[in-house]
């Protein structure tokens, strides 16, 4: 199955672990994906927060595997900024294989983050948002 944004926003925490878990880690990206916040999954808000989040903080990724780093796309003029490094790894979810963007030596605003993401469907990935040990948001990127 493959799942689209508004099916990834009504799924539950459990649900969306669920889905991390039974995913492979995939190749790792290359080229512009458009991200979706997925904050209070599962509940009516869901929906809301994203659509927020997207038109004033977070746009996406644009991902360069040949040199395994990206930039993200913020603000509401889409500015790339805060670079990391892509690299595959084990993830703190459950120690199987995941694709890394790690943050810790290529940022001083996010250099305590690290997000995993997760094929789930073509051209589609589900990531979870790590501040320091502690598990803050998951998220979709869609190519």
């Amino acid at each position: 199955m493959t799942y689209d944004v508004p099916q990834l926003l009504s799924l539950s925490q459990a649900q969306l672990d669920e889905l991390f878990t039974n995913s492979p880690a995939g190749d790792i990206p290359d080229g512009e994906a458009k991200g979706t916040a997925i904050i209070a999954p599962g509940t009516a808000y869901s929906a809301e927060i994203a659509e927020l989040i997207n038109h004033f903080a977070w746009q996406g990724k644009i991902f360069d595997a040949k040199h395994g780093t990206l930039k993200n796309r913020i603000l509401a003029f889409g500015l790339q900024a805060i670079i990391a490094k892509v690299y595959k790894g084990p993830s703190w979810l459950d120690n199987k294989e995941c694709i890394v963007l790690d943050y810790s030596e290529t940022s001083l605003i996010a250099h305590r983050v690290r997000d995993e993401i997760r094929l789930i469907g073509p051209a589609r990935y589900l990531g979870v948002v790590y501040w320091g040990k502690r598990r803050l948001i998951n998220f979709a990127l869609q190519f």
